[in-house]
């Protein structure tokens, strides 16, 4: 039932997982900033063509990633409806009581909808090809100098990395869950709204439960392995910057040149 690939780890011998963990966050970060220069049809393909860059060269087949996109595509879907009968501007083409579809508004939702998906594409590709210890000890390298303002810096990037390492196991306990009050006679896809919402219920009590048992025994097990934070620590793989690296920033700040000058 569940497929989202977000927060897996794919280990695979690719350009893309040799890329430092630093690198390879500076680059998400920017381009989910610089996505919103795009804003025709041009500059939207530089980017789709930038993801399918990625995904080829991480060696993921596409199968894959769209097997595991597909629940997102639902959220994407509702975004496009909004902004197409919201948006106005242009040529009418449909008109329905006081909903109307204009040209402006297609096009407006269409890139909105290429947007969000180049921009999940991305933030999965990250955690497809970099383990949680690498996501932490590259957002701890970034985030050091904010050690000096006395920030927690160690234990926020392992925070983030345990979240996301969470997140397949949380859906695979949904989806046993489900499974399990279904076989119980529970109906989850039928009925009135009132009705769905208290099938529900039973369902978020043992996810709760069991999400704050596993929580409390990752705690436990940590203290017993004598985990005391960043102090006195040493690390097993040390992060090294290469000509990937700067070549990967590169194409980044040359994507965002590129989308400066063919927008309109």
């Amino acid at each position: 039932m569940f497929n989202l690939v977000i927060g897996q780890y794919v280990p695979l011998d690719s350009y893309v997982h040799r890329l430092d963990p630093r690198s390879k966050l500076i680059s998400v970060f920017l381009f989910v900033i610089i996505v919103f220069l795009a804003n025709n049809w041009l500059t939207n393909a530089l980017m789709v063509l930038f993801c399918l860059a990625g995904i080829l060269l991480s060696k993921m087949h596409f199968s894959f990633i769209y097997r595991g996109l597909r629940s997102v595509f639902i959220i994407v879907l509702i975004t496009f409806l909004l902004n197409l009968f919201l948006a106005s501007g242009g040529t009418v083409l449909f008109s329905w009581g006081w909903l109307h579809v204009t040209t402006n508004g297609l096009f407006q939702s269409i890139f909105i909808a290429i947007r969000i998906l180049v921009i999940i594409v991305v933030t999965t590709l990250l955690t497809l090809t970099t383990s949680p210890i690498e996501i932490t000890d590259g957002m701890e390298s970034l985030l050091k100098p904010l050690k000096k303002l006395k920030m927690p810096v160690h234990e926020f990037a392992l925070m983030m990395s345990i979240s996301l390492r969470f997140i397949p196991t949380l859906l695979e306990e949904t989806e046993k869950i489900i499974k399990a009050q279904a076989a119980r006679g529970s109906d989850f896809t039928s009925g009135s709204l009132k009705s769905r919402i208290k099938a529900i219920v039973p369902l978020l009590v043992p996810l709760f439960v069991g999400a704050f048992k596993r929580a409390e025994d990752l705690a436990m097990a940590m203290e017993a392995r004598g985990y005391h934070g960043d102090v006195g620590r040493t690390k097993l793989h040390q992060l090294s910057w290469t000509w990937r690296d700067t070549l990967l920033l590169a194409a980044i700040v040359l994507l965002a040149l590129l989308l400066l000058l063919v927008r309109n």
